[in-house]
């Protein structure tokens, strides 16, 4: 009868200790599925953010900080722009510093897809586009085709009125379109 009790009780810690490991599992899961899906959808409205904040903040009161960004009216290596970095990354910083803390909870990542689209702008804004690396100079790809006439067609106008195609990442469909069509030749 001792024997019986003893594998009984064996068996029924080992169950719970799978069930638990399987719980934990489940759970680890599901919460490095919402942790994705907060990365991926703070970087999506990043898209939006951008917009709005160059329009009105960029090319509105903090212009004196963007105009050399433009007239190219600075010179050396860095440009008044280039606070811009900092300005946006103190807040990525803290975001992400205050989730730690809380555990690595939403915050954190919502921090980090900040800083995923601030590694992507300056990789694609500052290096491919503007190429102050000389690194990816040449493309046949439609869509990075299309990103750097849109962008083009952003410093056209010199002066803080007037602009166009203010995002980043999206590209109007007009030029898309005019690369579309050469890369099938």
């Amino acid at each position: 009868m001792r024997k019986k009790r003893t594998w009984h009780l064996k068996v029924t810690c080992v169950t719970r200790l799978r069930f638990y490991k399987y719980s934990e599992q489940k759970s680890f899961k599901k919460r490095t599925a919402m942790n994705f899906l907060i990365v991926f959808i703070t970087f999506v409205l990043m898209e939006g953010a951008t917009w709005l904040i160059h329009k009105y903040i960029m090319h509105g009161f903090l212009w004196t900080l963007h105009k050399d960004h433009h007239d190219h009216s600075t010179e050396g290596a860095f440009e008044r722009n280039d606070y811009f970095f900092v300005i946006f990354a103190l807040p990525t910083i803290a975001l992400m510093y205050f989730g730690s803390l809380a555990n690595f909870n939403y915050v954190f990542f919502i921090g980090l897809g900040i800083m995923l689209y601030g590694m992507t702008y300056f990789f694609v804004h500052d290096i491919f586009i503007h190429q102050r690396f000389k690194f990816l100079t040449r493309t046949n790809n439609p869509y990075f085709m299309a990103l750097r006439r849109a962008h083009k067609q952003h410093h056209k106008h010199i002066g803080k009125e007037h602009g166009e195609c203010f995002g980043f990442l999206y590209v109007p469909f007009k030029y898309f379109k005019m690369y579309a069509k050469t890369s099938k030749k």
